[in-house]
């Protein structure tokens, strides 16, 4: 798990000082929100607003670009085919970028060269406040006819930067641990409603056997347990330095290290890089009795043909550190945030896709796992879109109690880039066997402390 975002911000560096040069210096910084009327905003990001016409005079369609890091058969295609329809004068053309490094790298680099971007998904606060740097994502104060507090709820102020909107979070973020009921059912084991990431372990050890993993993850997930503590204790002790000492983060290094090499209940960290484990699809298969993951798995568990599958799918919250429950801040919130480009030629037009959007244009995405955060979207609709024909082969009492009875203060991550990559650096020694976990613990926080000091 190697982190590229040292590189990507290289990147970015390099090219925002490219198009600088280039530019003769415009001074727009994406909060080009003056000159803004009732519906929106016509200031200097906003050019031309009508489509240009052809050979017999006729007006062609504005085309618009969307940009997003979810697949086009999973319901963004869905989407742009419904507005398309409805709108012959605004045409929507959807361009799919994976959602990892490398893709955000291909997206920050058409921002800023000028390629064909009108509207583009951010997937983490760290991302969008880059680009909010680099002048690319359009300051919505400008706009009056759309209140976000009021649509999305008080977790929307999460993506506030500076007190502004630079985008709309458009979905409920869920992060859960899905279960093989059959395979708890025969452990005579109970789906949980809360609990510590210890009781995960002796879950995970009395399902593992051959051939089958207790728990499996992604690697991206693997310091969400980190930040549930430091979003509560605070990432920088009163004195101002690092909180990566935290008694709570040895607690979290050690008990995946346990359950790596000694309970051998989940993969070793090195297996799982070295052979791309296909977590989602050796749950799927049968291959690991829990994953921890967030809504889009319906993505795959419901596409029976290509994951076939003969058990019911069960669900409970995500596992905490603290023994206490009052203690828990969980990952999740909003996301799905959707910018609009400040270099756009079409920023009213885009506006109007993007308030169209969020308030039930993206109701196909349920069916790829994204429920929409709304309040104007009915949820019942948006449930039978996520489940379609296969609401028979989950659980959907403990569904329904993760989407909506748990209820927890929530965080979305925001961690500088550099001390995720600082952190992972050292994590990931430790789990490989390369160094002792008060090494890891040491070098974490030395690092951490040095990165302050140059903040």
């Amino acid at each position: 798990m190697k982190s590229k975002t040292f590189l990507i911000a290289t990147c970015l560096l390099l090219v925002i000082s490219l198009v600088a040069a280039c530019g003769g210096g415009s001074g727009n910084t994406g909060n080009s929100g003056a000159g803004s009327t009732s519906s929106g905003t016509t200031g200097e990001a906003g050019g031309q607003s009508s489509g240009s016409t052809n050979d017999n005079g006729k007006r062609e369609p504005i085309k618009l670009t969307m940009w997003g890091g979810v697949p086009p058969e999973s319901g963004p295609q869905a989407v742009v085919d419904a507005w398309n329809a409805q709108h012959p004068d605004i045409q929507v053309e959807y361009v799919r970028f994976v959602n990892d490094d490398d893709g955000n790298l291909k997206l920050n680099t058409a921002l800023l060269t000028g390629q064909d971007v009108d509207i583009f998904v951010n997937y983490s606060l760290t991302q969008l406040k880059d680009r909010i740097d680099a002048g690319v994502a359009l300051d919505l104060s400008g706009f009056n006819d759309y209140d976000i507090d009021a649509k999305m709820g008080s977790d929307a102020a999460q993506w506030k930067v500076d007190g502004k909107y630079y985008g709309v979070p458009t979905k409920k973020n869920a992060f859960f641990v899905a279960l093989n009921k059959d395979m708890l059912d025969a452990a005579n084991l109970p789906v949980p409603k809360e609990w510590t990431w210890s009781e995960l372990r002796e879950y995970a050890k009395a399902l593992a056997k051959d051939g089958v993993y207790g728990l499996l993850q992604h690697t991206e997930p693997f310091m969400d347990p980190m930040d549930s503590v430091l979003e509560k204790v605070g990432y920088t002790k009163e004195d101002g330095t690092s909180n990566l000492d935290h008694p709570m983060i040895r607690l979290w290094l050690e008990t995946l290290y346990g359950m790596m090499h000694e309970d051998k209940s989940t993969p070793p960290l090195g297996e799982q890089l070295t052979t791309q484990m296909p977590v989602d699809s050796m749950f799927l298969g049968g291959e690991a009795a829990m994953l921890n993951i967030g809504e889009w798995l319906f993505r795959s568990s419901n596409n029976m043909t290509d994951f076939p599958r003969d058990f019911t799918i069960a669900f409970a919250p995500v596992p905490r550190l603290f023994e206490n429950e009052a203690d828990f801040i969980n990952r999740g919130g909003l996301g799905d945030f959707v910018s609009i480009n400040a270099k756009s030629s079409h920023i009213e037009e885009a506006w109007e896709f993007v308030k169209w959007y969020a308030d039930g244009g993206m109701a196909p995405m349920a069916a790829g796992g994204r429920l929409p955060a709304s309040r104007d979207v009915d949820m019942d609709m948006a449930m039978q879109n996520l489940l379609g024909d296969k609401a028979d082969t989950y659980d959907l009492e403990s569904l329904q109690y993760v989407l909506f009875g748990y209820q927890t203060p929530t965080y979305v991550r925001s961690v500088p880039n550099q001390v995720i990559d600082l952190r992972a650096q050292e994590y990931e020694k430790y789990f490989l066997k390369e160094q002792s976990v008060d090494q890891t613990i040491q070098n974490m926080a030395t690092k951490h402390n040095e990165f302050l000091k140059q903040q």
